[in-house]
């Protein structure tokens, strides 16, 4: 039995670049999607690799993800951050969750 602290859940910022791939509901036309994702995980490591397995497991194909920290890290950093994505933090904390805050499809010209 192990008497080390258990570390506490916390939220973090993640851009995830996806590939296509059959069934991913990515517009027709599209070669893959940014996505802009708050995951949750005692670390980044385990905020990245909860968003790649809730990702695969939507049909995603995720090819590069950047991490860009916790809320307290991106505010040191002088980041603003407004209610709303506050808010959408909030629920991935309160859910344990993967949230997909915003997807924006690539058409091959970026």
């Amino acid at each position: 039995m192990s008497d080390k602290p258990k570390r506490p859940q916390q939220v973090f910022t993640l851009l995830v670049e996806v590939g296509r791939s059959p069934g991913d509901g990515l517009p027709k036309g599209a070669t893959g999607a940014g996505l802009l994702l708050y995951a949750t995980g005692v670390d980044e490591d385990e905020a990245v690799r909860e968003a790649v397995k809730v990702l695969k497991q939507a049909d995603l194909s995720p090819l590069d993800v950047t991490g860009y920290g916790t809320i307290d890290e991106r505010l040191a950093e002088g980041d603003e951050i407004g209610d709303e994505e506050r808010a959408l933090m909030q629920r991935a904390l309160d859910e344990n969750a993967v949230i997909v805050a915003q997807m924006t499809p690539f058409d091959g010209t970026e």
